[in-house]
């Protein structure tokens, strides 16, 4: 085991840990302040004001949420919760992922221009796959086309639909063409990783 395999080990044990461990403490404080709030604890015992004075202020986003929602306040602790899971788990992915791909580039670079080569293809369909679905979701959602956030899928996207679109047809109101470049890509990965 090299030095970057080896810290690379080290530091995704080390953000999993600290992640769990901020959740963890997350958890114990929101699951008091729901306790609370729903009279499971003396409202003016010394818990529960700590958990007004300090807890309340970082749940306040998720509550005004949740109340514009239509649900109750008293719920908004247990929401919150439930995001700060959904983002450790984000985190742990995202950070599991890149460290993965530091990894494979170290190794890339030490096997030569062959190497160089399968990382560069390897990243290269990795961002059209991504466009595409980034493309796919942002349309089950209100969201322009010309976002910042979205522009970027439909630039690397479009000239790849464009021509599938013209070959294969709808199935009723579903555009197919996203599913079928999707395959289309990582049949075309082989190929030029089989030609490295």
């Amino acid at each position: 085991m090299n030095e970057v395999t080896y810290g690379a080990a080290t530091a995704q044990a080390a953000i999993r840990l600290i992640v769990l461990a901020v959740v963890a403490v997350l958890a114990v404080l929101f699951l008091l302040d729901w306790a609370v709030r729903t009279r499971k604890v003396g409202p003016f015992s010394a818990l529960a004001r700590f958990c007004r004075s300090k807890i309340d202020p970082l749940i306040a986003p998720m509550e005004r949420r949740v109340v514009r929602a239509g649900g109750l306040p008293s719920s908004a602790p247990l929401w919150a919760l439930a995001a700060a899971v959904v983002l450790g788990i984000i985190l742990i992915s995202l950070t599991n992922y890149i460290i993965q791909q530091v990894m494979f580039a170290n190794f890339a670079v030490n096997s030569g221009p062959g190497g160089l080569y399968r990382l560069l293809v390897m990243w290269t369909f990795t961002i059209l796959r991504a466009a595409l679905l980034v493309r796919v979701l942002s349309s089950w959602f209100p969201v322009s086309p010309y976002s910042v956030w979205v522009r970027w899928a439909f630039t690397l996207s479009e000239p790849i639909l464009r021509p599938l679109r013209q070959i294969v047809p709808n199935i009723g109101m579903i555009d197919i063409t996203p599913i079928i470049a999707y395959f289309a890509l990582g049949l075309l990965q082989n190929v030029f990783m089989s030609l490295g």
